[in-house]
């Protein structure tokens, strides 16, 4: 189902105990950054869940802004004892991620099956 809220576009999927979110529109302005959040969680609240995977394959370079709103969410999810998971980072967003330490908090997924699951791929030493 598409959904079209502040700007946003959004593919929304329901699975067992998970919300499936993939961002296919996002707005032109720079402020529009900052509802991200509360849009995924008003999102979660319709659904009766707090475990979300957000596919991020069609969400553009990550601004400081985004990052923001996605640690704002993080936060407010597992506060309520979900989970948060993203997919389909680009090398260059997870490098922003990396570089604001953020890695440990948002691990890099490949796909929603290795997000649901949990797998994490060996690390370099």
């Amino acid at each position: 189902m598409l959904q079209v809220a502040g700007g946003w576009s959004l593919h929304v999927e329901r699975g067992p105990d998970w919300l499936f979110v993939r961002v296919v529109g996002r707005p032109e302005t720079p402020e529009a950054d900052a509802s991200l959040a509360e849009l995924l969680w008003s999102l979660l609240q319709q659904h009766f869940t707090w475990r979300l995977v957000l596919e991020c394959d069609q969400l553009g370079p990550l601004s400081s802004a985004l990052v923001g709103q996605l640690v704002l969410l993080h936060k407010r999810i597992a506060s309520n004892s979900g989970l948060m998971r993203l997919c389909g980072l680009s090398d260059m967003d997870y490098q922003v991620l990396s570089t604001m330490q953020l890695d440990g908090r948002f691990p890099r997924f490949r796909d929603r099956v290795e997000a649901v699951l949990g797998y994490r791929p060996r690390q370099p030493r």
